[in-house]
């Protein structure tokens, strides 16, 4: 790659296109301008002030609404009322929860977020093999941000998604360094995934078959995310503020943090990280389905100068076809959201690219617009 970056202009001075052209388009990512001793963070990178977060101001005391993480190995013994009012309240109240006992080996969770350090210290030139356009699966893309071509500040991030078909797919075409750790990893998850969203739907009032319930959940994306240090981390984000499309995101942080999330418009609290815990997210999906009782998540990462931090998120979705909407109106007999095919949202999401939780206001009820 014979583009070569001054990392020792100023942002001012730098030129966009050639930074464009060397983090995103030739995959060297956020890592290579790390890797370049870059000492500022380039202008296309920076958030508008009104965004960044001062501490004094938007990060609030957690101790009001963090809560030790559900044992989840309750729901099958004598405590079983209280783990269901707890994940049931936590949805509602908060929008994101964090699980043990989940049934997730500890070693499974290790070996993912090794293999994601493994992928992401290959060289530039291996990575570049998945970019968006070369890859030979477009269920496979490695990239930086989220939508680089669209976004007006990007995030301090690189990330590899995966798009599970099948395991056949799997096996041919996701990268060899992290694909075995991956695919055991996403198979960990499925029973607690399926025994999560069967909890939050009976707390609801709503019984489903097993596969009418499955279908909101069947598409599964994973993602490993690398958030290399940063030598301005406050003037950046790895993530903006937004809420996940998914029905549940799984997530899976390492001992970084750098996590936070938004609570009843009073500020954001940062989740700890847990050896052998989970984050589990509401995602827009369940939000819609709930018919609002369960409020997805608005959750952001920040970064640090010292140290890069991985996270391996999954989100369970339905598919494109499949039809989402309230599963139980309100007291009043009312729906806050309209029914529309779960594809029509995920293209609306991609398209706006929202901050926060804007993109549910596509959903909602003509009245309630």
């Amino acid at each position: 790659m014979d583009t070569h970056i001054d990392t020792t202009a100023s942002i001012s001075s730098h030129d966009a296109a050639e930074l464009f052209k060397f983090v995103v388009e030739e995959g060297n990512g956020v890592k290579g301008l790390v890797d370049s001793n870059i000492s500022f963070v380039p202008s296309c990178f920076v958030h508008p002030l009104h965004e960044q977060i001062d501490p004094k101001q938007v990060i609030i005391d957690a101790s009001p609404y963090l809560t030790k993480p559900i044992d989840l190995s309750g729901l099958k013994g004598e405590d079983k009322r209280v783990v269901v009012d707890e994940l049931c309240g936590a949805a509602a109240k908060l929008g994101f929860f964090q699980v043990i006992n989940h049934g997730v080996p500890l070693e499974v969770m290790q070996l993912v977020k090794q293999a994601a350090h493994t992928f992401f210290n290959l060289s530039p030139e291996k990575k570049a093999v998945f970019l968006k356009g070369r890859t030979p699966c477009p269920r496979v893309v490695y990239g930086t941000s989220f939508l680089p071509e669209q976004e007006k500040s990007l995030g301090w991030r690189d990330n590899l998604r995966m798009i599970y078909a099948d395991d056949q797919e799997a096996m041919q075409f996701w990268p060899q360094e992290c694909r075995d750790a991956v695919l055991n990893y996403l198979r960990a998850t499925n029973k607690m995934i399926h025994e999560i969203l069967n909890t939050l739907l009976k707390g609801l009032g709503v019984k489903l078959d097993e596969s009418t319930m499955t279908q909101y959940i069947e598409d599964r994306v994973v993602y490993l995310n690398y958030y290399p240090n940063c030598p301005n981390p406050q003037l950046t984000f790895g993530a903006s503020r937004h809420s996940d499309m998914a029905t549940l995101t799984i997530l899976l942080q390492d001992d970084t943090g750098g996590l936070f999330f938004k609570v009843e418009d009073k500020g954001w609290i940062e989740i700890p990280p847990v050896e052998g815990a989970l984050v589990i997210n509401i995602g827009d999906t369940l939000e819609i389905l709930s018919n609002g009782r369960y409020k997805s998540a608005e959750h952001r990462v920040t970064v640090n100068s010292t140290k890069a931090r991985v996270s391996v998120p999954i989100f369970a979705s339905p598919r494109s076809g499949t039809m989402i909407g309230p599963l139980l109106p309100d007291k009043d007999g009312n729906t806050l959201y309209r029914k529309l095919l779960f594809g029509e949202y995920n293209a609306y999401y991609f398209k706006a690219n929202n901050l926060g939780k804007k993109s549910l206001d596509y959903a909602k009820s003509t009245e309630d617009k």
